[in-house]
């Protein structure tokens, strides 16, 4: 059987000490700010890039370069015969484009296996660690991407966001919305079901935006994953933007209103939605997961 290698980058919000525990690989994400650049987990940690978008630093995202990625799948297949590479949404990014067709080059032609799966933060990184669990239990490379892109779609984000500030900084929304909204304390949820960011529901407190969301969630429960919430195939997850005490309370608000399904993971949002949404933000998942809640732990 082929020694396949898991690789992913880091808006799937797995540290260089969680990937290392877990056998997987990852490419670290480029930012610009003031005009130098920044490596995710390397030269930029949580803690220092929420002090410069605080700090009104000018911060941009960039994608990794095709040199660093190839450098990684050279190094990868040197002890490696397959890859399998799991970037951040092509709907939010044009580094999986970029993947794709780096992997089509004769030296990575038939080894490197490129899945968009549509999947950011804690969605992509339920889809890496499974991707990584189900190979350990013996199913083949083909056999587990198959499975991944099946089930891509099978993924639900709410996010709150606390300020149109960001999103305004963005070119998102004007600033005539951006004002309004803070003047009259408006919260939008966002949700990410496939590719983009969209709208979902405006409201006017984080804790009707946290009810919205949950009922979002539940709604999803009876619906868009019925089947596999009668087959135990669901894992629901939580996450956040520089806000971990907010986090953890409203992790045990989920938990007490969903006590049948295991939140998985409470881990910060990727910087590169940070970015755009800015600190305070809260965020709900819910995913297909056929791995057990052990495999997924970190």
């Amino acid at each position: 059987m082929s020694k396949v290698a898991v690789a992913t980058d880091s808006n799937a919000g797995i540290t260089f000490a969680q990937a290392k525990a877990k056998g997987i690989f990852i490419l670290p994400m480029p930012f610009i700010i003031d005009g130098n650049e920044y490596e995710e987990e390397i030269s930029l940690s949580q803690e220092d890039f929420y002090k410069k978008l605080i700090g009104d630093a000018n911060i941009s995202t960039s994608q990794p370069s095709a040199y660093s990625l190839s450098e990684l799948w050279t190094e990868l297949l040197k002890d490696h015969d397959e890859i399998i590479y799991v970037p951040m949404s092509s709907g939010l990014s044009n580094s999986c484009q970029t993947a794709i067709a780096l992997s089509q080059e004769e030296e990575f032609d038939g080894k490197v296996h490129v899945l968009d799966l549509q999947r950011i933060s804690v969605t992509q990184k339920s889809a890496v660690y499974e991707a990584k669990y189900l190979l350990d239990q013996g199913k083949s490379c083909k056999e587990v991407c198959d499975y991944l892109m099946a089930t891509k779609l099978q993924a639900s984000i709410y996010i709150m966001v606390d300020t149109l500030y960001y999103l305004k900084k963005g070119g998102r929304v004007t600033p005539t919305a951006a004002a309004l909204a803070n003047l009259l304390n408006i919260k939008p949820v966002l949700q990410i079901q496939g590719q983009k960011l969209d709208s979902y529901t405006k409201v006017l407190s984080t804790r009707v935006a946290r009810i919205k969301m949950i009922n979002a969630i539940k709604q999803d429960m009876e619906t868009r994953f019925k089947d596999d919430i009668a087959n135990n195939k669901c894992v629901l997850s939580m996450a956040y933007t520089n806000n971990l005490n907010d986090a953890l309370d409203f992790k045990k608000q989920i938990e007490e209103a969903i006590p049948n399904l295991p939140v998985v993971f409470a881990n910060p949002l990727s910087l590169s939605v940070s970015c755009h949404i800015g600190p305070g933000a809260l965020a709900v998942t819910i995913a297909h997961c056929e791995a057990p809640v052990d495999a997924l732990k970190d």
